[in-house]
């Protein structure tokens, strides 16, 4: 069998095809640009001039992101169940406050408007009004009202 004649820009594009392989393959384990970059042994700025020249290589590379951020969420989800079972208070509150409505964050808005009788607006403080409650997503009950009156 005879010699393959290599040449330098052939092993080069072999070197460059292996790496953007692997580059991909340590994305899906370590979703993180800058260690899956060391571990290939290659240049965040490498990286990113390879996405922006070859358009497949970024469409596999947000795809390895991706699936690499799943696995890894899977892995912190099992994380915390078993943190809940071991009855860290912690790990129950954030189940909680990620899982069921009673415990999320709200922002909770109260109030009373007042209306004195006999008492007219000018029509730019209607108009100011109007403006106030349709910015503040009440805009359609206000105008309903306003027509109904």
């Amino acid at each position: 069998m005879g010699k393959t004649n290599w040449t330098k820009s052939s092993k080069s594009k072999m070197t460059k095809l292996s790496q953007k392989t692997l580059l991909i393959e340590q994305l899906k384990k370590i979703p993180v640009v800058q260690i899956a970059c060391e571990k290939v042994g290659i240049s965040r700025a490498l990286y990113y001039v390879w996405r922006k020249k070859d358009k497949k290589f970024a469409t596999d590379a947000d795809q390895a992101i991706l699936d690499g951020s799943l696995i890894i969420n899977d892995l912190a989800e099992t994380q915390l169940i078993t943190a809940i079972r071991e009855q860290n208070f912690q790990a129950i509150h954030l189940w909680l406050r990620s899982h069921h409505p009673k415990y999320s964050n709200k922002l909770e808005i109260t109030g009373n408007i007042n209306q004195t009788r006999g008492r007219d607006l000018t029509p730019m403080q209607r108009k100011n009004i109007a403006k106030a409650l349709r910015l503040a997503a009440l805009g359609k009950k206000y105008e309903n009202k306003q027509k109904n009156q």
